[in-house]
């Protein structure tokens, strides 16, 4: 554990780290980062779901922000988010390559046994991440996250990345979701990431934000969702006469194409 103080240097985890953690004015950032799930843990991770997980799923890998006066603590697991997941098919793209997913699937985990039930396969999710504490609750807020101090130059005392699943949609796109957290000597801030793209049907970003003012203890979850069809990315994208693959690979350049179809803001102050 690396505790911040005036002469404690940036800590920045190499990939193979498994564990780190830093302490800034009372609050506890820690991510956890694990090789891809072995058939075992996967085999039980798919009983307790009861959907198939993943073509990659780290099962192991968390981020989470505590706070240690009050016990409340927020954090991001593969697990919780696709237990999010929509499990009775309302919500399956409707699309030819569906049938041609689950033949797939039943082939991707070797040793598995498993029954393919209907369910949404692009394993989108809307997770917002998983809150311990029952004291502290977010409310419905009105202010948005500070983008202007975010601006600032101010130094990063930690940064880490951390994925906790993909899947490449019987190679007709992407489905991922990620954390990514930055750590500022009076802020932080948590962007958890669902990026999907399925190739000729539609783009889907899901972003959950959080944070962090130290000094008050204000804590700021801000959710969007964004959605467009894929013909239309694809036009917008062919405008800028740059290398189109390479873009649609690239989450922040479709973001900015998306329009939003939903969004909340959320507050608390932790004394």
């Amino acid at each position: 554990m690396a505790t911040v103080g005036s002469s404690v240097a940036a800590h920045f985890p190499s990939p193979a780290d498994a564990g780190s953690s830093i302490t800034q004015l009372g609050f506890k950032i820690t991510t956890h980062k694990l090789p891809i799930l072995k058939a075992g843990p996967i085999e039980e991770m798919t009983s307790k779901l009861g959907i198939t997980p993943p073509e990659m799923i780290f099962g192991d890998n968390v981020m989470s922000i505590e706070h240690k006066e009050s016990g409340w603590q927020i954090a991001f697991n593969a697990f919780d988010a696709l237990d999010r997941v929509d499990k009775t098919g309302e919500s399956m793209l409707k699309v030819s390559y569906s049938k041609e997913w689950q033949r797939n699937r039943e082939k991707v985990h070797e040793g598995i046994k498993e029954v393919v039930k209907p369910f949404d396969w692009s394993y989108s999710t809307d997770y917002r991440g998983t809150i311990s504490s029952s004291k502290h609750v977010l409310e419905p807020g009105t202010h948005p996250i500070p983008l202007e101090l975010l601006r600032r130059p101010d130094p990063i005392l930690f940064f880490d990345e951390v994925m906790l699943y993909e899947d490449e949609l019987a190679d007709n796109g992407i489905a991922m979701l990620s954390c990514k957290i930055r750590v500022m000597p009076a802020r932080l801030l948590l962007l958890c990431r669902f990026f999907m793209r399925l190739d000729d049907v539609v783009f889907r970003i899901r972003d959950t934000r959080v944070f962090v003012e130290f000094a008050t203890g204000e804590v700021i979850r801000e959710y969007v969702a964004k959605e467009e069809k894929f013909e239309a990315v694809r036009k917008n994208l062919a405008i800028t006469r740059e290398d189109i693959p390479a873009l649609m690979r690239d989450p922040n350049r479709i973001s900015e194409l998306l329009p939003t179809v939903d969004s909340s803001l959320e507050r608390l102050v932790l004394k």
